[in-house]
């Protein structure tokens, strides 16, 4: 292979050696979360059909919802993992989402309130790891004014 053929390390993301920590640990927390709501999404649409909800039809449809936006965060999880640089914004705007949630349950008068304590921690945790220099660079993501350098 010719040199005008290589590669230089500042041309390509930070792929070759092992994918940093805080990178893994945020595409756990993603991953995480998209369980929580496929376990949530199950459950409000098994007791929406096998229960007596007060609306059936609103509890099969929430259960559906919850499901299906499970895929944001385990879709960003997967792309994490791989050093996919796009899976930073699904990831971020899942954690975004995951703040206003995390506020109405820590509003509420009842069990929900740990619940939304651990879902704030979790998002502010992962925003933070999505954030972080090493995870950008790992991902190949250059800042702002850097794109059109190599």
């Amino acid at each position: 292979m010719s040199s005008e053929q290589t590669p230089t390390t500042s041309d390509t993301p930070d792929t070759a050696g092992p994918r940093p920590r805080r990178l893994t640990y945020a595409a756990a927390l993603a991953a995480l979360e998209g369980l929580a709501l496929v376990v949530g999404g199950a459950w409000m649409l098994v007791m929406g059909l096998t229960g007596h909800p007060d609306d059936r039809q609103q509890a099969v449809t929430g259960g559906i919802t919850l499901i299906v936006l499970a895929l944001l965060p385990l879709l960003a999880a997967r792309g994490l993992l791989a050093r996919r640089s796009w899976s930073r914004g699904p990831a971020v705007i899942t954690q975004i989402m995951a703040l206003p949630v995390a506020y109405n349950l820590l509003r509420a008068d009842s069990i929900s309130i740990p619940a939304g304590i651990a879902l704030a921690v979790v998002a502010v945790a992962a925003l933070v790891l999505l954030v972080n220099p090493e995870t950008t660079r790992a991902l190949g993501i250059k800042g702002p004014g850097n794109a059109s350098r190599k």
